[in-house]
């Protein structure tokens, strides 16, 4: 039986600003990185010489050892404490961070970037969970806003400082640059916060069997997603969902699954209590949170495509266009947390902002258009942003309130683990969308726009056009047509050159002939442009989906009355 819940220790107001801000700092590191590393990411491959097949594992061995751990952290913070747990993981992030900025092949880097995730787990999980012991669920939300905060400061920080420290320092101290915020964080935490050990949970026991089967069913689930793909061009990384390669991850995935089920339902301390599912609040909760996290990654990962290759901006400058989305999902995080705070009531926030969130992906799917504007792109993102950042704090604040204290870090592991697993499936399934719908979309507009084009022509486009368009095409390679029509002009006008003596109707004929070239130019970039619309539209149409299904979950979640001290939770009235 378990033991009996006891209420945590009464804070100091000092005591409890320094070990927010040791925690702040924590997920300061975590955020930062995950920005800072992209923006090096072609001057590490540059360096290193990475393989275009292995440049996505720098993230990939990255996701998959964090989102693996993130329920053991959270085992392990109820067992031995947040302090513990939280300098323990920050110490493995900076050790993973200084052999990053050592690392001397890619092998080395990839590895190294692992061991960086195994730390920033603790890193996410921890944090949350801090805010919950130091204050009770009806003031929760509030502070909760902060850590929302952080993450919006990383995101335009983070490039920023990536691409002053490579192109000043180099790539290597993207990672160092870590070193003096965690030893900043460590001095924090050791000197000044308390142990946060939830009372109440007896002699710490580790479940290792349930830990081993929970990597079982993680790790072999997220390689398949990632590699994954519906049509592998050569060179590329990944697999065809078909092929056995993925289609055996998922088997071992669902052995996995079934032996984990059985190890929880026998050891005494579980990494993540089976039990705590009856609880309609926690199970509603956490699907809620796993649906919502298949919309929330996707709405960022798809959109910089239509900035680059539909309103032709830079790579650069469309990254930056994603900051409004940042700051609409900052905003609508702290506010939400300021509310719950206020009216007491979480639910009718949440439906709200699911409402807003799915006026929005409304907005994105039917009315995206190759002539929008960036500013009424940025206003649909704003919006969305709205939309999707009540639901960080507000689920996780429901799902803690549903626990006792001593279950407090597997609660709070339990949203980011279902979260991030939801944002893992949400990509690789909107992924499938817009690349089935680009490339018959492509393939369609390209060869009407091509009809009746001379063979000339014909075998020059296919060069400057993305892939997919043509055996010649350059897989990502945006097409320009300004660039495309200089270029033509300038080999029409060597040819008059050339043609000065064979009178007037052959350069008439050539004039013809580069008016026509022209005008094709025109309609196959308008065709890319539909193109890019079309499946970046198709992506945000299965948003709305996926927003309505997390509506009608939220609306069979049920509300438990906020609790104003750490007592136990109080049973539901159905």
């Amino acid at each position: 039986m378990a033991p009996p819940a006891a209420a945590l220790p009464a804070f100091t107001r000092s005591q409890k600003g320094f070990t927010l801000a040791g925690a702040l700092l924590g997920l300061l590191l975590a955020a930062l990185d995950q920005t800072i590393v992209a923006t090096a990411g072609p001057a590490i491959q540059v360096d290193l010489g990475i393989p275009a097949s292995l440049y996505p594992w720098l993230t990939t061995a990255y996701l998959v050892a964090s989102t693996v751990m993130v329920p053991l952290w959270g085992k392990l913070s109820d067992l031995f404490g947040r302090k513990a747990t939280l300098a323990a993981g920050i110490l493995i992030f900076l050790t993973g961070s200084f052999l990053c900025g050592v690392a001397w092949n890619t092998l080395s880097l990839i590895i190294f970037r692992a061991v960086q995730g195994l730390g920033s787990a603790a890193l996410f999980t921890s944090a949350f969970a801090v805010v919950a012991d130091l204050f009770p669920p009806a003031e929760r939300g509030k502070y909760q806003g902060l850590f929302g905060a952080v993450f919006g400061i990383s995101s335009v920080v983070g490039p920023l400082v990536g691409g002053f420290l490579t192109d000043h320092f180099g790539w290597h101290w993207v990672f160092f640059v870590n070193l003096p915020v965690g030893a900043l964080a460590l001095g924090v935490i050791f000197l000044r916060m308390p142990a946060l050990r939830p009372p109440g949970t007896g002699k710490p026991r580790l479940d290792l069997a349930g830990a081993a089967c929970l990597v079982l069913v993680v790790v072999p689930l997220l390689l398949a997603l990632s590699l994954g793909r519906s049509h592998v061009a050569p060179g590329e990384p990944g697999f065809a969902w078909s092929s056995w390669q993925v289609l055996g991850l998922f088997a071992l995935s669902a052995v996995g699954v079934g032996l984990f089920l059985m190890a929880e339902a026998r050891a005494a301390e579980p990494v993540l209590d089976l039990r705590l599912f009856r609880d309609r609040t926690f199970a509603m909760g956490n699907l809620a949170v796993f649906i919502i996290g298949a919309a929330f990654l996707s709405a960022f990962t798809f959109l910089p495509l239509y900035m680059v290759n539909v309103l032709e901006l830079s790579a650069t400058r469309s990254g930056l266009t994603i900051t409004p989305l940042t700051l609409g999902v900052v905003a609508g995080n702290v506010l939400s947390g300021q509310l719950v705070a206020r009216v007491g009531r979480y639910r009718v926030l949440m439906l709200a902002s699911l409402a807003v969130l799915s006026g929005a992906f409304t907005l994105m799917g039917f009315t995206l258009s190759p002539d929008s504007s960036q500013s009424t792109v940025t206003a649909k993102m704003v919006l969305m942003g709205l939309g999707m950042g009540p639901s960080i704090p507000l689920y996780t604040l429901a799902i803690q309130n549903s626990v006792q204290p001593r279950q407090m870090g597997v609660a709070t592991a339990s949203a980011t683990f279902f979260r991030q697993l939801g944002m893992t499936v949400g990509v690789a399934l909107m992924g499938m969308v817009f690349a089935s719908s680009l490339s018959s979309g492509l393939r369609a507009g390209t060869a009407q726009a091509l009809e009746g084009a001379p063979a000339e022509l014909r075998a020059q486009l296919p060069l400057h056009t993305p892939g997919a368009v043509g055996e010649g095409a350059t897989p990502g390679q945006v097409f320009h047509a300004g660039e495309v029509k200089t270029r033509l002009r300038a080999s029409f006008e060597a040819r008059r050159q050339q043609a000065v003596g064979e009178g007037t109707e052959a350069r008439a004929r050539l004039e013809t002939e580069e008016q026509q070239a022209l005008a094709t130019v025109e309609r196959v970039g308008r065709a890319i442009k539909e193109a890019f619309t079309r499946a970046t539209s198709s992506v945000y149409r299965v948003c709305i989906l996926v927003a309505l299904l997390a509506l009608a979950v939220t609306v069979l979640l049920p509300e438990r009355p906020l609790r104003k001290g750490h007592a136990p939770p109080a049973p539901v009235s159905e």
